[in-house]
């Protein structure tokens, strides 16, 4: 057999070996935005919104719309933590852009080691909140796109109570 042909194999199973067992130990989320704003703008309003909403205090009467942290912010990669003032759980969120015509934006929400099912609104609306909450939804072009695959909880989410 070709060894190109045994190290792409190879490569593959562990791949998916590595995506199946991180897979087992957490909750996550994935969704993807367009907008047909730039990516620049996008990111400005999403690192206000984690900023305004990093404030403890707010926790009193804003439910799941606070406790957010930034952690790094670079111009195409915005990373945060959303802690649950409820359930005192961490989301570790990833906000990835990619500019062309348009700008794409993927968001990936991670339970840190939890694989409570209902951890995957928890999930969404960590990432959708920001969304709502910088009036992203209202730019041009806005559009989302995930699934319950993907995103388990997505077609359930009701980000209004949380």
């Amino acid at each position: 057999m070709d060894l190109r042909f045994l190290t792409i194999v190879s490569s593959l199973m562990l791949g998916a070996t590595l995506t199946i067992s991180l897979a087992d130990r957490t909750a996550n989320c994935k969704i993807k935005w367009l907008f047909g704003i730039a990516c620049s703008d996008v990111s400005e309003k999403l690192v206000s919104q984690i900023k305004a909403w990093q404030i403890r205090q707010s926790c009193l009467y804003a439910g799941e719309k606070c406790s957010y942290e930034l952690v790094s912010s670079a111009p195409y990669l915005i990373k945060a933590t959303h802690t649950s003032p409820a359930t005192k759980k961490v989301n570790d969120l990833q906000f990835l852009f990619e500019q062309s015509t348009i700008c794409k934006l993927t968001g990936d929400a991670v339970s840190e080691f939890s694989k409570d099912p209902a951890d995957n609104s928890t999930n969404y609306c960590s990432l959708q909140n920001l969304i709502d909450g910088s009036h992203l939804i209202d730019a041009e072009g806005y559009k989302q796109f995930s699934n319950k695959w993907i995103c388990p909880g997505f077609d359930t989410a009701n980000c209004t109570l949380s």
